[in-house]
């Protein structure tokens, strides 16, 4: 496996490379990352993995700085993952000027997250965009725990006619059920014990749902308790494009956002019904 910090040492080693796929990352490897290494191999040769952590997708009093960086253990289970390139550019490669070129998303980059995160998603898309043109990847994979933000990179390449494939993976879960993050670990033991009452919540919205209950009535049934969790927002939208949903949509996905002590957690779930 190769480590690479450099736009032009990355060049040079994919130049003969005949498809490559890209995992994009901010470090602080779990497994879920691990999972979307693995999940992408089949469809190119090359599997690039990038480490950056971006500054431009992080708001004032957000935690860019304290983010957890380990290259070392990640390069280490990317190696073991197979994986066959860590581009880790440091942030004067990847910025070597100040970017004032940027991605303005679609408008739905001001609802849910955009909405508590303002900025966040114009500065996921111009990374994401900018490591499209460094990698030139046929395919790119993402997790569906970010879920507003698969749907918005999307449209990002539908729409700007990028020869991508974009695929999203299914969140993968501890065994209890919390999804996993590399924000996890700011969790104390006793709130790591709460954490799972995210997703319970979300389950039991999603069960109203299918019994047949309308969006309002089964979001009563996920309320997290407010002595112990701040709650961003949980909602019931269309799963394919995150619009209000009538009573003829079939396909929805229930989206919960809520603080634990100074830990922000996100997570989602489809349901048919």
């Amino acid at each position: 496996m190769d480590i690479l910090h450099t736009l032009s040492a990355l060049r040079h080693r994919l130049a003969q490379e005949p498809a490559v796929a890209l995992v994009p990352t901010m470090g602080n490897l779990h497994d879920g990352h691990i999972d979307l290494v693995r999940r992408v191999q089949p469809h190119a040769p090359c599997v690039v993995t990038s480490i950056f952590v971006n500054r431009l997708q992080f708001g004032p009093q957000e935690d860019f700085s304290r983010y957890p960086r380990t290259l070392e253990e990640d390069c280490a289970r990317l190696k073991q993952a197979g994986c066959a390139v860590v581009f880790a550019p440091p942030e004067n490669e990847m910025y070597p000027e100040p970017q004032t070129v940027t991605v303005d998303p679609s408008p739905l980059q001001d609802e849910l997250e955009g909405a508590i995160r303002p900025g966040h998603f114009r500065g996921v898309a111009t990374v994401v965009l900018k490591l499209f043109h460094m990698v030139q990847p046929q395919v790119a994979i993402f997790g569906k725990k970010d879920y507003q933000q698969t749907l918005i990179l999307r449209t990002m390449v539908r729409q700007l006619a990028l020869p991508i494939t974009l695929l999203a993976a299914e969140t993968v879960r501890a065994p209890d059920g919390l999804a996993l993050s590399s924000r996890n670990r700011y969790l104390s033991p006793a709130e790591r014990q709460r954490a799972p009452e995210l997703h319970q919540a979300l389950k039991a919205v999603a069960e109203a749902l299918k019994q047949g209950k309308t969006p309002q009535e089964s979001l009563e049934r996920g309320q997290l308790d407010p002595t112990c969790w701040r709650t961003d927002y949980m909602v019931v939208r269309r799963a394919q494009d995150l619009g209000a949903p009538t009573p003829e949509d079939r396909s929805l996905v229930v989206l919960g956002a809520a603080r634990l002590g100074s830990t922000r957690l996100i997570d989602n779930l489809e349901v048919l019904r």
